[in-house]
């Protein structure tokens, strides 16, 4: 990276008029004999080229970091009301992966109140040190002692990577402990890789899922990334576990915090497709009255929930929350039908790790076919009462 310098003492209203004329993206002002550059500049450099001196373009020197300092793969135990978040234990089976690749441990932290028998429950699944910062506290998520804790554990474990679940709490977690860490941080990775080095290779979908971004931080230590719930296969636990629980001392200065919690409750159970084995997804090829129906009708039949892709939350036929795809639900069911999908990135990046996909569409190009395991061509209007009729017809037999 660098940066533009202006030189003022080059700058007159003629030269500052034609640099402002230059610039395509209107990102150089002169007002008040200040010349200036603002958030609208593209780095195109035009001005560097073609403005006779007044601007030029100086390099960063980014000082390197000894990564051989910094070692461990870390995964953050998202525990609330008692009970591990399960996006936690996919997150330790991938740790597990990365970790390979470099000879590093795997760890975890965890922070609550009364948490050392979920943090043995977390050594089942392939952590070798579970540190957990266990007070009254930490009873209650509040920002700042969380914070504390974790940036605490950072300082003297030096983990090389975090990688944390993206619960309500993660996102709110991980940005402000990565920002304290002054590192980068990678939200809602898809694919997470290893080099030898130890640089993570986060993979997310970028410019509206359009193209797949890998985005290193070779610089600066450690890597923090999120990942959504069920992106990653959960592994199976082993039975005779190897890892320590390590406690880890709270201080004063951790627990002090500008927030106090009056109550807590929980919210009323609402519909979660993410947990769900068997979805019905309706596109805008399925969006009739009818057709609904029909889908409702086969989930129920299937012992499954009704879903639904991005234009039809907008439309306002269905909630935000049966939206899969980037900007709703990550799913991953035994079995999904697509009805009337096309299958944008966007979507499938949601639901393409289904178990079992099977798409009905009246177009044989349509993307949602290079996915899915099973393709029926053909109108669904026709299709889904057949199916509908079948799966009647097994239920009797």
């Amino acid at each position: 990276m660098g940066k533009l310098i202006i030189h003022h003492e080059k700058v007159t209203p003629e030269k500052a008029a034609a640099l402002v004329k230059l610039c395509p993206f209107n990102a150089i002002t002169y007002q008040d004999s200040k010349l200036e550059i603002n958030s609208a500049c593209k780095m195109c450099k035009m001005c560097v080229r073609k403005g006779e001196g007044l601007v030029t373009f100086e390099e960063e020197t980014v000082q390197k970091i000894d990564k051989s300092l910094w070692r461990g793969i870390c995964v953050y135990a998202d525990c609330s009301s008692g009970k591990l978040h399960r996006v936690t234990l996919e997150l330790c089976g991938k740790a597990k992966e990365l970790a390979g690749v470099t000879g590093h441990p795997v760890y975890a932290i965890m922070i609550g109140n009364g948490m050392k028998k979920q943090a043995q429950e977390l050594l089942a699944y392939g952590v070798d040190k579970v540190f957990l910062y266990d007070d009254p506290a930490f009873a209650e998520f509040r920002i700042e002692p969380y914070t504390a804790a974790f940036c605490d554990f950072i300082e003297k474990e030096k983990p090389s990577s975090v990688l944390v679940g993206a619960t309500n709490l993660g996102r709110q977690l991980a940005p402000r402990v990565a920002a304290r860490c002054r590192t980068g941080l990678t939200a809602d990775c898809t694919v997470l890789e290893m080099k030898e080095n130890t640089d993570l290779v986060q993979i997310r979908p970028a410019f509206g899922g359009n193209i797949m971004a890998q985005i290193i931080t070779p610089n600066t230590r450690p890597q923090f990334c999120t990942v959504r719930y069920k992106v990653f296969a959960e592994p199976a636990p082993t039975p005779c576990p190897t890892g320590q629980v390590i406690g880890m001392t709270v201080t004063d200065k951790m627990r002090k915090s500008a927030i106090d919690v009056l109550a807590s409750f929980e919210k009323p159970k609402d519909i979660d497709i993410a947990e769900a084995d068997v979805i019905v997804a309706v596109g805008r090829g399925a969006s009739s009255e009818s057709l609904r129906q029909g889908a409702k009708e086969l989930a129920d039949l299937l012992g499954g929930v009704v879903a639904c892709t991005r234009p039809m939350v907008e439309s306002n036929i269905f909630d935000a929350k049966r939206q899969i795809g980037l900007s709703g639900r990550t799913v991953k069911p035994k079995l999904i039908i697509c009805l009337g999908i096309s299958g944008a990135v966007q979507f499938a990046a949601g639901m393409k790790a289904s178990d079992c996909i099977v798409a009905v569409n009246t177009d044989r190009n349509a993307p949602i076919f290079d996915i899915a395991h099973y393709c029926l061509i053909g109108d669904v209007n026709e299709i889904l009462p057949r199916l509908i009729e079948k799966v009647k017809e097994g239920r009797h037999v």
